[in-house]
């Protein structure tokens, strides 16, 4: 039988999953979704993600694909859903070229992550208290630094494959107030291993005097891992939208 190559669009919760990609004896978002279209298409099924996300990290708009039959019912969508977990849901389902794909076919990704300030009991999960009250603006003058450089190094744990390199171009990036505390939102073509948490621990660091503008424009010039801030918990991280 030929098969139809389709785009999924789905959103996840990833607090009770260790991030995207299948593991051996682990939950993942990967694991749970190929059980689920498995039961409905009778046989086995792999799925390509956008990419990975880490344990914890949450995803409102997440594409992938798969191949599957030539046709599938229209209530395939509302099925795939009734068999999925309350945290996980399918958004949008079509039928693409044979040669589309997920992850290679994206031109950029945009990520946010919130900080809140006291006490929220039903943001815990999907923010990061913060006791401290960071300074917006010199937060907003070293992000502004940030599209102006291409080698993002500093941001990235371990060393890249060097076909891939550190290069990556920033669309924007900024710090804006929320109800309850702060969100900073960055677009890029791409995003290196652990970058935007990264990023985010270190523009905390200059939001809180730990480390001054000059010396972050100097860590993204010339600077390394270690020279910058420390990575942020997991929980607070979304990936809110990829295009292609």
């Amino acid at each position: 039988m030929e098969l139809q190559r389709y785009r999924l669009d789905i959103q996840f919760r990833g607090t009770a999953y260790q991030g995207w990609q299948k593991q051996l004896d682990k939950p993942t978002v990967q694991g749970i979704l190929e059980s689920k279209l498995q039961v409905l298409l009778r046989h086995e099924v792999q799925v390509t993600g956008c990419g990975r996300t880490d344990s914890g990290v949450h995803a409102r708009h997440f594409p992938l694909h798969f191949d599957g039959p030539p046709a599938l019912p229209d209530a395939f969508l509302h099925r795939l859903n009734g068999l999925l977990p309350a945290d996980v849901a399918a958004l949008h389902l079509e039928a693409v070229p044979a040669d589309f794909h997920a992850r290679f076919h994206a031109r950029g990704r945009e990520y946010s992550y919130y900080i809140h300030f006291g006490k929220q009991v039903f943001l815990e999960d999907v923010s990061w208290r913060q006791t401290q009250r960071p300074d917006l603006d010199r937060m907003n003058m070293a992000a502004a630094l940030l599209p102006h450089h291409e080698d993002f190094r500093c941001f990235t744990k371990g060393e890249m494959p060097q076909h891939h390199g550190y290069g990556c171009l920033l669309e924007s990036a900024n710090w804006t107030e929320t109800e309850h505390g702060m969100v900073f939102c960055v677009r890029a073509n791409r995003f290196l291993r652990n970058m935007v948490r990264a990023m985010v621990g270190t523009l905390l660091e200059v939001g809180t005097g730990r480390m001054s503008l000059p010396e972050f424009e100097t860590m993204l010039k010339s600077g390394t891992r270690s020279d910058a801030g420390p990575s942020v918990p997991a929980h607070g991280l979304f990936l809110e939208k990829v295009w292609f």
